[in-house]
């Protein structure tokens, strides 16, 4: 070994502290469902058995013992070690999509990070209730939900309904009527595709026979 080599392996208070490079922070398969497993110890399930086989039912693949490690450090501590935090994409992926289509990992994850920010939560209550206006067309709701973000401390949601509030006649007959101007947005992509493919360099009318082509 090398000096430097002996001198971190004494300098290290725990074992921990040697994990580097591709060890640190390194994924496992137990990390989805730490989540579930904090709220359950919480709840006052310290068996590890059967909480290992409690995440079996929900798409765990690891063994047993990957589990009793984790839980160990439990019992010896007042407070459970924090699980590592998603990142705000992946949050932001979960606050559109409804709950039931949620899988039930995600559900705790996005649960334990609303509990920790009022702001977010609030947020999510909103856009969820957008959705059900948009997906149900129930666009006559759409003044009372404005008037709602306005009364809480969102200034991003703010933004987006005074933009609601200067077409308000339009945006309530999208959220109400069942014709859709999609068809045509897709025709025009499609097209605009097309003359991407040439780099400009080809006319109208070249373009012209190649959409009528197609």
């Amino acid at each position: 070994m090398t000096y430097r080599t002996v001198q971190r392996l004494a300098d290290a208070a725990r074992p921990e502290d040697l994990f580097q490079g591709q060890w640190q922070n390194r994924r496992t398969k137990l990390d989805d469902f730490k989540p579930h497993l904090h709220e359950r110890w919480t709840e006052g399930c310290t068996n590890a058995w059967t909480l290992w086989k409690e995440i079996k039912t929900h798409g765990y693949t690891g063994g047993y013992g990957a589990v009793r490690a984790y839980l160990q450090p439990f019992r010896t501590s007042p407070t459970a070690p924090a699980a590592r935090p998603p990142s705000p994409r992946t949050v932001t992926s979960w606050i559109p999509t409804h709950p039931d289509t949620l899988p039930e990992n995600e559900r705790l994850k996005l649960k334990v990070v609303l509990a920790g920010c009022p702001e977010l939560d609030a947020l999510t209550g909103h856009v969820r209730v957008f959705g059900k206006m948009l997906t149900r067309l129930q666009g006559e709701h759409l003044p009372q939900w404005i008037k709602a973000v306005r009364a809480d401390d969102l200034p991003s949601h703010h933004t987006f309904a005074n933009g609601i509030e200067r077409d308000l006649a339009a945006v309530t007959a999208g959220l109400t009527l069942p014709w859709s101007g999609g068809v045509v947005e897709g025709h025009v992509n499609r097209i605009k595709m097309i003359n991407r493919q040439m780099y400009g360099r080809a006319g109208f009318d070249l373009l012209r026979k190649r959409v009528l082509l197609a």
